[in-house]
């Protein structure tokens, strides 16, 4: 159940955490045969998002580590908001994030004829019934939580009466709205979702999978613990929000007599600087605010993908943020912190300047043609590369202060500094414009033997070979942690306006063959990757994440 990307995804030993422990648990008292099988079974009405990476890697991990196996379903039961894009998405961004199903991929949709059969036979047995309430109606008979609800008058309907209208529903006599089929369970329950629930609704719409085939389509309560048990899932994980869903979910197999597949809930994905609604998100979409689905600013999994972000990242972000009954909201630190460490290990290492200044080096004919750097110090194993050398470089600007602030150890006048795998640069003076503003900085340069002791090392690239390229530097979406805390107001009232800024910067020439995807650490500003947008020989890169780390472990 791997990727490419993640040839070798390790069997994690870390958090114990309470499904860990169910699981576990069952495996060792023959539960099942002892056998785990889970499902990851998204809607196809959007794009994933790093919310869904928890489950995905909750609901593959349990099974990777008990030796399972986990089906991938697209939970299409609403035609109506459901696209093949976003199938097809779905199956992309559960590869790049290091899972494969297998052999067992499937939709809820392929399993509508036994769905219709089993409801078939609760109408017989007299625990279900066609209803003709409107939804305004079932609003008021459903009645609140501290009082029993008002039994439908058509809930008394004999089961063959039921039946042939059931049947009729089906074969398309009706329309929209105008009648569904209801469970009878419970009118007084203190959990609504038991007041006899909707099964089925009639939506003249075609399928995305299923073709023109149904016009009746079940409830996705129903439908779910129909599929979990038809592939005989033993653990099916769900969030928070489906707590109070359980009852029905069990209902439904108990009466239906199936499998008996277990649900277990856990509290969903919050991060800071962002929102997680698939309605917020497609809102951002819609309305222009970002440039589509993978925008690098957005939680989407290809964003994550586009900005750079390795899954192995997203993964080790999973683990470490845990999985608990209690919702809570995650720092985005957190992610960046992961997605620094991982590619601290894995990025090439490459020298940019995102501003500019030239430095014109006096001691010319002392100069090398080239020198030689590191690709990753991290590891040995990926080799060295020439950078081009001579008597004129640029620096970024910020690297020069001809009046320097206390504690400042970069280049001022009379003062060295260590150019990053070359040698020393001394400054001597400085050339102005006639405006009296500093256009380049004259120095000497000197060996790496010499004895010459500096407090601040720089980055620089070779004029004569020096090649500008686009860049993006994405940051934070939003300005405050929570943008959809406060109902009140909207939420897009909190975006970033810096969120995006684009520079041309200055490269050493070996980042010109990058291909999209591929990941750098620009040295001394921050990790990149070249963006899908890059040409041949004209990369674009986007900034994944900056050099400083504000992330501390508890």
């Amino acid at each position: 159940m791997n990727h490419p990307e993640s040839p070798e995804i390790p069997v994690p030993a870390k958090n114990m955490h309470f499904i860990r422990e169910i699981i576990a648990a069952d495996v060792r008292t023959g539960k099942y045969g002892g056998k785990v099988v889970t499902r990851f079974p998204p809607e196809p009405n959007g794009y994933l998002h790093i919310g869904h990476a928890k489950a995905i890697c909750l609901d593959f991990g349990m099974a990777l580590e008990n030796g399972g196996e986990c089906h991938l379903r697209m939970d299409d039961t609403n035609p109506v908001k459901e696209d093949v894009e976003y199938t097809d998405s779905i199956k992309a961004d559960v590869r790049w994030l290091g899972f494969d199903w297998g052999p067992h991929y499937y939709h809820a949709s392929d399993y509508f004829e036994q769905m219709y059969e089993f409801a078939c036979g609760l109408v017989r047995d007299g625990k279900a019934y066609v209803c003709e309430l409107t939804a305004e109606q079932w609003k008021e008979y459903r009645g609140i939580p501290t009082e029993p609800g008002k039994e439908s008058p058509f809930r008394t309907r004999a089961p063959e009466e039921n039946l042939d209208l059931f049947q009729r529903m089906r074969a398309g006599e009706f329309p929209d709205g105008a009648k569904v089929l209801r469970a009878k369970i419970d009118m007084a329950s203190p959990n609504l979702h038991m007041r006899d629930p909707v099964l089925y609704r009639i939506l003249h719409t075609p399928h995305p999978h299923a073709g023109d085939k149904w016009c009746l389509y079940p409830m996705y309560d129903y439908a779910h613990p129909i599929e979990d048990a038809l592939e005989q899932i033993t653990h099916s994980m769900c969030t928070l929000e489906f707590e109070v869903h359980r009852p029905l979910y069990d209902w439904v197999i108990q009466n239906c007599g199936l499998f008996p597949s277990q649900q277990m809930e856990f509290a969903r994905l919050s991060l800071t600087y962002t929102v997680m609604s698939k309605r917020k998100l497609l809102e951002l979409v819609q309305q222009k605010l970002v440039k589509g689905w993978d925008d690098p600013r957005l939680p989407t999994l290809c964003g994550l993908r586009r900005r750079g972000v390795p899954p192995a990242a997203i993964r080790e972000f999973c683990e470490r943020v845990g999985i608990t009954k209690y919702d809570s909201l995650t720092d985005v630190a957190l992610l960046d912190h992961c997605v620094r460490d991982e590619l601290n290990r894995t990025a090439r290492r490459a020298m940019a300047v995102l501003d500019p200044l030239r430095v014109v080096i006096d001691n010319a004919a002392d100069l090398p043609a080239s020198v030689r750097g590191a690709n990753n110090p991290e590891d040995p194993a990926a080799g060295e590369r020439d950078i081009p050398f001579g008597p004129e470089l640029f620096i970024e600007r910020d690297d020069f202060a001809e009046i320097p602030p206390p504690k400042y150890f970069r280049l001022s006048p009379g003062k060295a500094v260590r150019l990053r795998n070359a040698g020393f640069l001394t400054c001597t003076g400085v050339e102005k414009d006639a405006a009296g503003q500093i256009v380049a900085v004259r120095g000497t340069f000197a060996p790496m033997s010499e004895p010459i002791k500096v407090k601040a090392t720089i980055h620089w690239v070779p004029a004569h070979a020096a090649k500008p390229v686009e860049v993006r530097l994405y940051d934070r979406l939003f300005t405050v942690p929570e943008p959809d805390g406060d109902k009140t107001v909207d939420f897009k009232s909190h975006l970033n306006p810096d969120s995006l800024k684009t520079v041309t910067a200055l490269v050493e020439p070996s980042l010109l063959a990058a291909q999209p995807g591929d990941r750098f650490q620009f040295e001394r500003v921050g990790y990149f990757s070249a963006d899908a947008d890059s040409q041949p020989g004209a990369p674009v890169f986007n900034r994944t994440v900056t050099l400083k780390d504000s992330w501390k472990p508890a």
